[in-house]
C-alpha cells in the first residue's frame, strides 16, 4: 500500500517505454512554465515561486506517488486560498500554513482516508471548483485590460467595483494581446497537442512587445528578473499562535489538495487502464508540501490538465513527472531571463483559458436541474466560495451535504407495525410477510427497514410509541437493516427497558451478522437473552408462542 509507483513501474522496465516518457516529460515541462507562472502571480506572490513548486514539488511527488502518470505542481484551484493567506499573513505564513498542509495530508494518508476523501460528494466539487473558476476570472481583469488603478480589492463584489471605476484606463495593447493569446491557445490545439498553444501564444507576445516597445506590463517591470537557480532552504518563524492561526487554511490546503489530486489519479486511471494507490499519493502530496516551502514554494497538488497532456503523449511511468521537472529545471537555469520579457496581460489570457476549462459550466447546470438538495449543496458552496472564501466554502458544503444525506437514509429507513398491515404492497409481493404467518394473540411485530442510525432512531422511538393495546410480546424484525450505529443501539435499548417495565418480552428478529456483531459488542444482546435473539421471523413467533405458553401455565 505504501510502496511508491516508481518502484513498481521500473521492474521490467524497457527502452522503448523510457523514450516515450522522456518525450512525454519534456512536452509536459514545457506546458508546465506558463502555468506554474501564470498560477504563482495570480496567488499573489512572484512568478519564481511557481517554477520553484512545479520543480521541486513535481519531482517528489512522481517519485513517492501512487500513481503512474500523475503530474504535480501549482494548480489554478490554489489560487483563492493562497491569495487569502498572502495578504493576510505574508509569504511566511502562506509557507508555515503548506508545511502544516502537508504534515495533514500525509497524516491523512497514514490513517488511510484515501478511499473516503474520494466520496466528497460530486456537487460540493463543482460548487467550489466553478466558484473558483469564476475568482480567477475576476482577479485577471485588471492584466488582461491593463487597467492602472491601484491594489485590486480581495473581496468579489469590491473588485468589481474598483474596475468599473477604472473603465476609462483600459490599454487597448493589453487587450488585443490578451484577446490574441486566448485565440492562439484554443485555435492552435487544432493543429496539434504536443507544442502547447499557451506556449505559442507566450513566445509571439514576448517578441511583439520586445521589437515593438508595446507599452505594456510585464513579469519583469513587475517582478524583476528571474532567478536561475533554486534558493537555500529557508522558513518564516513557527511558534504555537502562528500554527494556531493557520489551522483552519492550512485545513483547507490540505483537503483541497486531497481532493484534487485523487480526482486527477481516478481520472488518469480511467485513461490507462491503471489503479492509483490513494493513500500513498496522500503521503506524497504531503511530503512536497512539507518540502517545497523551505524553498520558497506554493502548495501543490496533483494536475488534471498536466496529467492528461502526460497520458496523451505517451507518459506511462512515474519517469515522465520526473522528467518534466528536470525539464523546468533546465528551463529555469538556462532561458529564465527570458521570462521577464513575457507580458502580464498574455498570462492573463492564459488564466481565463484555464478558469473557463474549470468551470464545468455544463455540469453546473445540470446539477441545477437534478433534485433540490444537490442544487441546494452546489449553489450554497459556489456562493460562499465567491463571496465568502473557499474554507467556509468546503466546512458548510460539506455539513449541508451531511446533513442532507441523512435526511435521504431517515426517509429511506422506515420503522412500521406490520402485524396487522395487510395492505402494503411490498409486504404482498414479499414471500416472507408478516401476514403470510400465523401471529399468535398478544403478539405484536414491528419492523425496521434500512439503515438503523441516528436519523432513524428517532422515528423508531416515536412509532413504537403508537402501540394501542400493549402486547407481551413485542418482535423487532431487522431483516433489512445493513448497520446499525450507536444511536440506533441506545434507541433499542431504550425500547427493550420500556418493555421490560411493561412487562412485556423483547425480542429481536433476522438480524444481519454486522447488526448482530454491534449488537453484542455493546452487551445489549446479553440483557435481551441469547434466547429471546432469533434468526428468522418463524422462529420468532415459535419463540413468543413458547413464552405465551409459560405465562398461562
Amino acid at each position: 500500500m505504501f510502496t511508491p509507483k516508481l518502484f513498481v513501474t521500473l521492474k521490467g522496465y524497457t527502452r522503448k517505454q523510457f523514450t516515450a516518457d522522456l518525450t512525454a516529460g519534456i512536452v509536459v515541462g514545457i506546458v508546465a512554465l506558463p502555468l506554474a507562472i501564470a498560477f504563482a502571480i495570480a496567488s499573489g506572490v512572484s512568478p519564481e515561486k511557481g517554477l520553484y513548486t512545479a520543480i521541486i514539488a513535481g519531482f517528489i511527488i512522481s517519485a513517492l506517488g501512487g500513481s503512474r502518470v500523475q503530474i504535480g505542481g501549482p494548480t489554478g484551484a490554489f489560487i483563492v486560498i493562497v491569495y487569502g493567506i498572502v495578504q493576510k499573513y505574508g509569504v511566511d505564513g502562506l509557507a508555515i500554513a503548506t508545511v502544516m498542509a502537508g504534515v495533514m495530508l500525509v497524516l491523512m494518508g497514514f490513517v488511510r482516508l484515501g478511499s473516503v476523501i474520494k466520496f466528497i460528494p460530486y456537487p460540493l466539487i463543482v460548487g467550489f471548483t466553478s466558484g473558483i473558476a469564476l475568482i480567477i476570472f475576476s482577479s485577471q481583469v485588471k492584466d488582461f485590460a491593463g487597467i492602472k488603478m491601484g491594489a485590486v480589492p480581495s473581496d468579489f463584489l469590491d473588485k468589481w467595483s474598483a474596475y468599473f471605476q477604472h473603465l476609462n484606463f483600459i490599454s487597448i495593447y493589453s487587450v488585443l494581446i490578451a484577446a490574441g493569446t486566448i485565440a492562439v491557445t484554443i485555435w492552435f490545439s487544432n493543429i496539434t497537442h504536443r507544442i502547447p498553444g499557451s506556449l505559442v501564444a507566450i513566445i509571439l507576445a514576448a517578441v511583439a512587445v520586445a521589437i515593438f516597445k508595446l507599452p505594456v506590463e510585464t513579469i519583469g517591470t513587475r517582478f524583476g528578473a528571474i532567478p536561475s537557480t533554486l534558493p537555500s532552504p529557508h522558513i518564516g518563524k513557527i511558534d504555537w499562535p502562528t500554527i494556531q492561526l493557520l489551522v483552519r487554511p492550512a485545513f483547507t490546503i490540505a483537503m483541497l489538495g486531497a481532493i484534487e489530486s485523487l480526482l486527477s489519479a481516478v481520472v488518469a486511471d480511467g485513461m490507462i487502464g491503471g489503479n492509483h494507490k490513494s493513500n500513498m499519493e496522500l503521503v506524497a502530496q504531503g511530503v512536497a508540501n512539507i518540502v517545497t516551502p523551505f524553498f520558497g514554494g506554493i502548495p501543490a497538488t496533483g494536475a488534471i490538465a498536466r496529467t492528461a497532456t502526460n497520458v496523451k503523449n505517451g507518459g506511462r511511468t512515474p519517469v515522465a513527472g520526473i522528467t518534466h521537472a528536470l525539464t523546468l529545471f533546465i528551463i529555469m537555469l538556462f532561458l529564465g531571463k527570458w521570462v521577464a520579457y513575457i507580458p502580464l496581460s498574455c498570462l492573463a489570457g492564459i488564466l481565463i483559458v484555464v478558469s473557463y476549462n474549470m468551470s464545468e459550466w455544463r455540469s453546473f447546470v445540470g446539477i441545477l436541474k437534478s433534485s433540490r438538495g444537490d442544487a441546494a449543496v452546489l449553489l450554497c458552496t459556489f456562493l460562499l466560495t465567491v463571496l465568502v472564501d473557499l474554507t467556509a466554502a468546503i466546512e458548510i458544503g460539506l455539513v449541508l451535504a451531511m446533513f442532507l444525506f441523512m435526511r435521504k437514509m431517515a426517509q429511506i429507513s422506515n420503522v412500521g407495525l406490520v402485524t396487522k398491515d395487510l395492505n402494503d404492497e411490498v409486504e404482498k409481493d414479499d414471500p416472507k410477510a408478516i401476514h403470510k404467518y400465523n401471529v399468535p394473540k398478544d403478539v405484536e411485530v414491528f419492523e425496521v427497514n434500512g439503515p438503523f442510525f441516528f436519523g432513524a432512531a428517532h422515528k423508531f422511538k416515536e412509532s413504537i410509541k403508537f402501540i394501542e393495546n400493549k402486547p407481551r410480546v413485542l418482535i423487532i424484525r431487522m431483516r433489512h437493516v445493513p448497520v446499525i450505529d450507536t444511536t440506533g443501539i441506545h434507541a433499542l435499548e431504550d425500547v427493550f427497558k420500556e418493555a421490560t417495565k411493561a412487562g412485556m418480552v423483547f425480542i429481536l428478529s433476522g438480524l444481519q451478522p454486522e447488526v448482530y456483531k454491534e449488537l453484542e459488542h455493546s452487551g445489549l444482546l446479553n440483557k435481551i437473552g441469547k434466547d429471546n435473539v432469533c434468526r428468522a421471523i418463524d422462529e420468532s413467533l415459535h419463540r413468543a408462542e413458547e413464552i405465551l405458553k409459560k405465562s398461562v401455565n
